[in-house]
């Protein structure tokens, strides 16, 4: 599971997940002992993060939706690992 991105202590991750239970392109986002996942509009479609974290998580994956496919693409179908800028 690559880290992709990493801002305000929010460690984001991809996961190759063919035939998974989320049966969208989505990632994974950590900060301390919380874990969500959302889709790649800033959906949470599992889990949860303290407020604040996930309203920081929603605002970075609408800027990065666009980098978070291509990731997801090139991740699933090469195992190459594409790193996203984290917000600053």
């Amino acid at each position: 599971m690559p880290v992709i991105s990493q801002f305000y202590g929010i460690l984001i991750y991809i996961y190759k997940e063919q035939g998974g239970k989320h049966h969208v392109p989505h990632f994974h986002a950590q900060y301390a002992e919380f874990e969500g996942v959302y889709e790649f509009d800033g959906n949470l479609i599992d889990g949860q993060l303290p407020r604040k974290q996930n309203k920081l998580v929603e605002a970075w994956a609408l800027i990065h939706s666009d980098e978070l496919s291509a990731a997801w693409k090139a991740w699933n179908e090469s195992g190459e690992i594409i790193k996203i800028d984290g917000l600053r």
